[in-house]
């Protein structure tokens, strides 16, 4: 059958997470983090404090880590290649990996960096982001042009009548007043300090491609869709160029959604911990089945699936 692989994003760590997967290919893959990144990951994902997972340069790489360990453990299932992969955000990193296009040591110490420049980027305390439901892309698109307090862009596309906006915290304090006057019918604050995908990232996101020059990037064995506008790119030179640009402008993960129906997969597996993606593809992808990995439940569930289709 023909499915697409979602890899998440920030947000979808937990402590113990992966804890429900029982493979011997996690605590290989968390043993392997440790040594590309010289802390151990295993230990921190097991042991916290949650605190210091949920610092950004811990967050992604710990994450990063995640996903290919489900990935691995998905590879060992004898099941067909993927039609196509994606990832959200951070989760791009982690779907370029599984396509072969970064080697995972080079991508763990890569996010790391990223989460480092993305939270020296702004001032503590002075951005943030907030989830805004109900409002569709021209009306979330004409509010944000409205705000005078400081920046305010959409930058997460996550599902029909859920879109993310990010910038500076007073900027976010009038989108909570504006917002239910323009018709969201609610605002909700992330627990975020890092304003990502907007603007307020420009810098940080040169610096980053200076660290993406210092890396091989190779053709993906499969096709990955990118955040910036869910096409695959077979070039590096586009790839660094597009993981790039992906830190100060939006994720179009609607139109990633769109782009994997259209090739006609039948079901959509959320390849790491956590079930965000596969939310949303409820709400974005109808009629497709969505499935999390992140236990030993859930791969029986799509061998299950897989095998109904071969019968």
């Amino acid at each position: 059958m023909k499915y697409a692989l979602m890899f998440p994003g920030q947000g979808s760590q937990s402590l113990g997470m992966l804890g429900d997967l029982d493979a011997p290919q996690i605590a290989a893959t968390w043993q392997e983090a440790g040594e590309a990144l010289g802390w151990d990951v295993g230990e921190l994902v097991r042991g916290g404090p949650v605190e210091e997972l949920n610092r950004t340069d811990r967050t992604q790489p710990a994450l990063l880590a995640a996903s290919i360990a489900v990935w691995r453990v998905w590879t060992t299932r004898g099941r067909p290649a993927p039609t196509v992969l994606a990832g959200h955000s951070l989760g791009e990193y982690s779907a370029l990996v599984a396509a072969g296009s970064i080697d995972f040591g080079d991508a763990l110490r890569l996010v790391e960096k990223r989460g480092q420049l993305m939270q020296a980027a702004v001032p503590p305390g002075t951005g943030g982001m907030a989830a805004v439901l109900g409002l569709d892309e021209p009306a979330m698109e004409a509010l944000c042009t409205e705000c005078s307090a400081g920046v305010l862009e959409p930058v997460n596309y996550n599902a029909p009548g859920q879109i993310v906006a990010a910038g500076e915290v007073t900027a976010l304090d009038w989108l909570e007043q504006e917002g239910p006057k323009a018709g969201a019918m609610k605002v909700v604050r992330l627990p975020v300090s890092v304003p990502s995908h907007c603007s307020l990232m420009r810098e940080a996101a040169e610096q980053l491609g200076e660290a993406l020059e210092q890396i091989e990037i190779r053709a993906p064995q499969l096709p990955v869709l990118h955040n910036l506008d869910a096409e695959a790119r077979d070039n590096p030179a586009d790839i660094r160029q597009a993981l790039r640009e992906q830190l100060f402008k939006p994720v179009r993960w609607t139109r990633t959604l769109a782009a994997m129906q259209s090739l006609e997969v039948q079901a959509l597996l959320e390849c790491g911990p956590g079930k965000v993606l596969c939310g949303l593809a409820k709400r974005g992808a109808r009629g497709t089945t969505a499935i999390p990995l992140e236990s030993t439940a859930g791969l029986e569930k799509a061998d299950a699936l897989m095998n109904e289709e071969l019968a």
